[in-house]
């Protein structure tokens, strides 16, 4: 599988007509993105999805472009939508093969950043888009092509994009790991590929998005409620009476538990809980350079001054990693203690003894970049690479990253904050999910198979699902139509007897008919000359006289 996944990094081949597209465009909170996909004619067979690739130009690079800021500055004038689109569309349509833009779907969806917008603004932008890209490009777009999702939708397309390039909805394939799924009102319960489900940090937001193969029960009625909001099942399949592509998935996003809006809660919280003890203790700790508040989330010997609502806090690190995972608990807890919390929230259960997850973005950035553990994750092996890098000098570690001893990806950001997020991350996994210590299936990753994977890529396998139909019914046609060419002969002779057989009869009752007719007049000719015979004919002159 690694090799067929390795031939999909060469160019596209455009002169290939039997070649499809989809153009699908990310329009982010800070920027939009447009990727480009292709897929050869579908194998026929209605078990199997598309095999859909990210398109790649005669370099062999991703066909991909990005614009800033995000679609979200056309709110204040929507009829700047169009214009702020047309690079990127313009971009697509130079490497799309202009005879194949007509039945090109092109996607349009929107997420954190419009979804912040008022509901008007959002309908005003999309509205100038769908009347107006139409005019300019020749794809195949219409108003159900351009959308603002949900939280809940990106979460399940980045699960579906995952799940497709690792091959876990090739189901023929016996060798790896099978789940049981028991599905909806069904009465057999169905055994297949186990499926592996994501942990995505970022900066703002943290998300899951994995399988769950059985419903469950629900310990009270609010609950159930929750559930409904965060299960998602969907069929993957192109024929919705079959289910082996049915798939139920639990995704939730948390804002502001992400790494470095964490840490500018942690900072509040320090910040708070300093000034408040000065105050009630009498004493000055933090407020100058002098008597710093010791950080145990930063460096030993690291300053640096925390800044909120006029308030200033002296901090200095201390460097002491379990110190300070103990004081990231409250955190856990959104501020308000809203089902955003990841104390407080529904979470589907979830099978430790048959799962296997994978995380990104922070995951992997907190066990790679300095610590080198990126790929399977050790909690043991961690929390002591952890505490060693948190108790080194903030000297050292500058030194270290001057020599090149971390990844290429490493910045003095990551070093200044990589204790805290490393915290942060322990803290969110076992205590917040409730990862067991000992658990042996997550592997942390920036890339599968060599190449970055996107939610768009689950989007537009989702979005064109049904497409397979269309190579799949001329099949149907033509075996129907080589049936009927077999049985055809004894058909047509029956059906040529039965056409003589019909005509001869209407044309037997038409002649009785029109005998019967023919008699009747006979009949009333014969009374009409009869009646003459017996008339009287009076003389001339006669009359009846008054």
């Amino acid at each position: 599988r690694y090799l067929a996944r390795v031939e999909e990094l060469g160019a596209t081949d455009t002169e290939d007509a039997t070649l499809s597209y989809g153009v699908v465009v990310d329009c982010g909170s800070s920027g939009s993105r447009v990727f480009v996909y292709f897929w050869p004619p579908h194998n026929g067979n209605p078990h199997d999805l598309l095999d859909i690739r990210q398109m790649r130009d005669r370099s062999s690079r991703p066909v991909v472009k990005k614009i800033k800021p995000g679609i979200s500055v056309a709110a204040a004038a929507p009829e700047r939508a169009t214009p702020y689109m047309r690079p990127l569309l313009q971009f697509a349509a130079a490497h799309v093969p202009a005879g194949k833009h007509k039945e090109t779907p092109l996607y349009i969806l929107c997420t954190a950043g419009m979804r912040l917008l008022p509901e008007r603004s959002q309908a005003a932008i999309l509205e100038d888009l769908v009347t107006n890209v139409p005019l300019e490009f020749d794809f195949l777009f219409s108003k159900s092509h351009a959308e603002v999702i949900s939280g809940k939708q990106e979460g399940v397309y980045a699960w579906i994009g995952i799940n497709f390039v690792l091959g876990r909805f090739e189901h023929e394939d016996e060798e790896d790991a099978v789940v049981t799924v028991a599905l909806g009102d069904q009465a057999e319960s169905l055994v297949r590929k186990r499926t592996v489900g994501i942990l995505d940090m970022g900066g703002a937001s943290l998300q899951i998005a994995y399988e769950v193969p059985s419903s469950g029960a629900f310990s009270s009625p609010q609950q159930e409620e929750a559930a409904k909001s965060l299960l998602a099942e969907f069929n993957l399949g192109c024929d919705v009476q079959h289910t082996g592509h049915v798939y139920r998935v639990y995704v939730n996003t948390f804002l502001g538990f992400g790494g470095n809006f964490a840490r500018q809660r942690y900072e509040e919280l320090i910040l708070n809980q300093t000034y408040a003890h000065n105050s009630l203790h009498g004493q000055r700790t933090g407020l100058s350079a002098e008597t710093p508040f010791l950080d145990p989330c930063l460096p030993v010997g690291l300053e640096d001054t925390v800044v909120r609502g006029g308030q200033t806090l002296h901090v200095r690190g201390q460097g002491d990693w379990q110190n300070c995972v103990d004081l990231l608990q409250p955190l856990l807890v959104a501020p308000n203690n809203s089902q955003a919390s990841l104390v407080g929230a529904y979470k589907a259960p979830i099978d430790f003894t048959n799962s296997e997850f994978y995380g990104f973005s922070e995951f992997f950035y907190c066990t790679e970049d300095v610590l080198r553990l990126g790929g399977r994750y050790d909690a043991p092996s961690f929390t002591s690479a952890a505490q060693e890098y948190c108790g080194q000098s903030w000297a050292v570690l500058t030194r270290r990253f001057h020599g090149g001893l971390y990844s290429a990806h490493a910045d003095q950001h990551r070093l200044k904050y990589q204790c805290f997020k490393s915290a942060w991350m322990y803290q969110v996994l076992h205590q917040g999910f409730r990862f067991p210590l000992d658990y042996p299936s997550l592997r942390t990753a920036q890339l599968v198979y060599d190449r970055e994977v996107q939610w768009t890529l689950g989007a537009i396998l989702y979005k064109t699902r049904f497409l397979p139909l269309r190579d799949l019914r001329p099949e149907s046609v033509h075996q129907a139509h080589a049936s009927w060419l077999r049985l055809s002969f004894v058909y047509n002779h029956y059906l040529f007897f039965a056409c003589i057989v019909v005509v001869g009869l209407a044309i037997v009752l038409y002649l009785l008919r029109l005998r019967r007719i023919h008699r009747r007049q006979l009949r009333s000719a014969q009374l009409d000359m009869l009646w003459l015979d017996k008339v009287v004919l009076l003389p001339p002159g006669t009359g009846t006289g008054p």
